[in-house]
């Protein structure tokens, strides 16, 4: 088991003293901070050395989100998602557009284990509510994928049943850990390792006091484009990396995001959030490439569905549409923030046939940020 070899003193990005926008982080500046989501987190890493397909090396994981605690099922949520572009997947999203609800938990893994997760979460929730597929519909799980097979042996389907199952038991609120673990084990962001990163904005009560999550999967971009907080750090340390990986000039890889809120919005509404996820997203360096997927899916935890009720009507609180400008803000932000805490938690990590994605170097972003908010505010 090897993360390489570089300093596991890792900050996320707000302990460095770079702080994303104008709204605050919520307790644990995670989407957690939204009451009720959970995530929890299954870690592979075996191995070294040359390729070896179905031995390894692997650096690989599942992540879950349990957006409405355990019992999804039963008390459905309004969701939404939108796709920024589509080379990419998110298995069960177009139910989701469809019917405007979540009733599955999430789970973030590498594009080749989708089906291993999607009949884990089959096999989860029918133990759980034999009804499933008898006397009640069918579930189609959510799963989304980025591809992580610079580092790991993709094709060996290293993810098993059990290694879903411990990400959805061990599923907590809280503190989420980040960068190298989970879904994100083996994921790259702008030629640095990234992988799972979580933020979180609270609004003002004067406008609303709600709370926006954000957690994604980060796998994108190239390393002359990426930006923090609007500098252009990468182009500044580019020349020093150019060795690294010799992939060429495409921007390799995707992103998957899960927006949560607690505000009481619908699914046109939670779409339209999702939409902004997207702004954050280039903010830190996208630009959605051809062989890219930006994918993000939203939920709202302030109205439940119930799966079976006596009644003819349902009724729900919703935001009003001209309230919605501080969310779409707060996502924004939310969003810039997490992926640069997947980049700047995630330690160096060396995988199959010695590939290597180094760590963002953090002391230099400190520094090379310090400089230019001198330059910028005297």
């Amino acid at each position: 088991m090897s993360r390489s070899s570089g300093s596991h003193d890792r900050k996320r990005l707000r302990d460095l003293g770079i702080h994303i926008g104008r709204y605050h982080p919520g307790r644990f500046n995670a989407i957690t901070d939204v009451p009720g989501v959970l995530v929890g987190h299954s870690t592979l890493i075996r191995g070294e050395g040359p390729l070896v397909t179905g031995k390894g090396p692997i650096r690989t994981g599942v992540t879950a989100i349990l957006p409405n605690g355990a019992d999804i099922y039963n008390e459905r949520i309004v969701g939404g998602g939108f796709v920024l572009n589509g080379a990419g997947e998110l298995a069960g999203l177009t139910q989701v557009v469809e019917w405007g609800l979540l009733e599955t938990p999430i789970m973030l893994t590498n594009s080749l284990s989708v089906g291993t997760c999607s009949e884990a979460i089959v096999k989860y929730m029918t133990d759980q509510h034999p009804e499933i597929g008898t006397t009640e519909d069918v579930v189609l799980p959510l799963v989304g994928e980025c591809d992580d097979s610079w580092l790991s042996d993709i094709v060996g389907r290293h993810v098993r049943y059990e290694h879903v199952l411990e990400a959805v038991k061990s599923a907590k609120s809280g503190p989420v850990a980040e960068g190298n673990v989970g879904g994100g084990t083996g994921m790259i962001t702008c030629d640095f390792k990234a992988g799972i990163g979580t933020a979180s904005r609270k609004l003002p009560q004067a406008q609303g006091g709600y709370t926006v999550g954000v957690l994604v999967m980060s796998n994108f971009g190239n390393m002359r484009d990426l930006r923090v907080d609007g500098l252009p750090f990468g182009e500044a340390i580019s020349s020093r990396f150019e060795a690294i990986r010799k992939r060429g000039d495409e921007n390799y890889g995707s992103i998957i995001a899960v927006i949560a809120t607690d505000a009481p919005l619908l699914q046109h509404q939670i779409t339209r959030l999702c939409k902004r996820v997207g702004l954050g997203i280039g903010r830190v360096g996208s630009y959605a490439a051809h062989g890219s997927g930006e994918i993000i899916l939203g939920f709202s935890t302030a109205n439940k569905v119930p799966r079976k009720s006596q009644k003819m009507v349902y009724r729900m609180k919703i935001l009003l549409d001209r309230r919605m400008d501080p969310l779409y803000v707060a996502s924004i932000e939310a969003t810039e923030e997490a992926i640069m805490n997947a980049l700047c938690m995630a330690e160096p990590m060396t995988g199959k046939d010695g590939n290597t994605a180094p760590a963002l170097p953090l002391g230099e972003l400190k520094a090379f940020h310090e400089k230019w908010r001198k330059l910028r505010y005297g």
